[in-house]
This record gives structure tokens, C-alpha cells and sequence, in this order.
């Protein structure tokens, strides 16, 4: 996997909170008005600058760290099986999306999607 794990993890409380933003999902223990990643407060329908961070991210990373945070999507999405990866990182390199932050802040819930994606392929290695 050429994207770093601590890459993953970041990107992904940065999902959350735009999920939970949006109403589409939870933040575990947390209230309105709690702080997002980068510290900023997190009040609904505050433009907290969020989305901006999360596309800053992913358009600094190169190309094939892009196409592994895709295909970990796909694997919790449940579109391959971790034992698929090299498939799905193939794949996703031919899809070639153009642009990769607006195409995973689209789909709901693509934290989780993507935290599921990564502990799959994490417990097929061991």
C-alpha cells in the first residue's frame, strides 16, 4: 500500500466530520459545537472549512496513494475482497478518476467505508 496508514486515519476523522456535518452520520461522543480535526469549532451549517481540507489532502497525494484510498472504499464498500487488492488499486488506476476528493466526499458514510476497507486489508496480511 503506497498511502500511509496515518494518511488513512486523518482522511477518514475528516470524512466523519463531513458526514456528521451533513447529517449523514455520528460523531461517537460528540456534541454540536464539538472541534473538528484541524481544531476549528464545529457548529451545523458553519462553513468550517472541512470540505477545503479534505480536498487539500487528497490532491496532495500522488497518484497511486489516490488510487489505494479508492480501492480501500471499494473493499468496504464491499465492491472487492481484501484478498482482491491489487484488483481493486489496478482498477482504480484505470478508472483514473479526475477528481478523487469531490468523487469519495460524494458517497455517504465513506469513512467508514474506508476505516473497513483498511482494517480488512490489514487482518488479510497478517
Amino acid at each position: 500500500m503506497e498511502i500511509a496508514v496515518e494518511k488513512v486515519h486523518e482522511l477518514v476523522e475528516y470524512f466523519r466530520f463531513l458526514d456528521a456535518k451533513s447529517g449523514d452520520g455520528d460523531i461517537e461522543g460528540e456534541e454540536e459545537g464539538s472541534r473538528s480535526p484541524s481544531g476549528h469549532l464545529f457548529e451545523d451549517g458553519a462553513d468550517d472549512g472541512t470540505e477545503d481540507q479534505i480536498r487539500g489532502v487528497i490532491e496532495g497525494l500522488n497518484v497511486d496513494e489516490k488510487s489505494d484510498l479508492v480501492a480501500l472504499m471499494w473493499i468496504g464498500r464491499g465492491d472487492f475482497e481484501a484478498k482482491e487488492w491489487p484488483v481493486a488499486v489496478r482498477r482504480a488506476q484505470e478508472r483514473s478518476i479526475r477528481n478523487t476528493a469531490r468523487y469519495l466526499m460524494g458517497i455517504p458514510n465513506v469513512g467508514d467505508l474506508i476505516e473497513e476497507g483498511l482494517a480488512a486489508i490489514e487482518a488479510f496480511d497478517r
